[in-house]
């Protein structure tokens, strides 16, 4: 079994959604790189998640929302517009906060999964998962898990520590 068969049969997937929007994005030229979770698996030692954050250029949203229309269930937030297919249980986020934008041209294609995707640099993942901790608006659950995403990095890039913010050390240091 793959890496790619494996992740569809935890997503219960009838069909490989993830591999659906890598290809959309590509024949559209839409630029693009992906973030959370699934990007710090580039990194380090991967953890499953069913979470999929992509980070798409500004001026092609419209473009990629109009291209997947017949194929998801489109959902928009303040800073996101989530992409959800009946035939898996992936959640596709796509990041619209314009803090995140400049993560694109640092970006490079690696190996997740089986999957060729554009991720953002191991510095920028850094600094997306500090941001989401940082939001207080979010589930618990979902910081405890950025958290533990940071300390993954951290683990495996001790030099990276240097850029945390004061409170997130403390948290890491609580953690431990």
């Amino acid at each position: 079994m793959n890496q790619k068969t494996f992740l569809n049969g935890l997503s219960n997937g009838k069909k490989d959604i993830i591999q659906e929007i890598i290809d959309l994005m590509n024949q559209n030229s839409i630029e693009y790189c992906v973030i959370g979770g699934i990007a710090v698996n580039a990194y380090v030692e991967p953890v499953v998640s069913l979470d999929l954050d992509i980070v798409v250029i500004i001026d092609a949203i419209d473009k990629l929302i109009e291209s997947t229309k017949n194929e998801f269930k489109i959902e928009k937030f303040p800073h996101s517009i989530n992409l959800g297919s009946e035939d898996s249980d992936i959640r596709i986020q796509l990041q619209t906060d314009n803090r995140y934008q400049d993560f694109i041209k640092r970006a490079s294609i690696k190996d997740i999964m089986g999957y060729q995707m554009n991720v953002a640099s191991l510095e920028d993942v850094l600094t997306g998962k500090v941001w989401a901790y940082s939001d207080k608006q979010r589930r618990g659950s979902k910081r405890q898990k950025d958290l533990a995403d940071i300390m993954r990095i951290i683990e495996s890039f001790p030099e990276l520590k240097s850029r945390l913010p004061e409170f997130t050390i403390e948290s890491i240091n609580r953690n431990l």
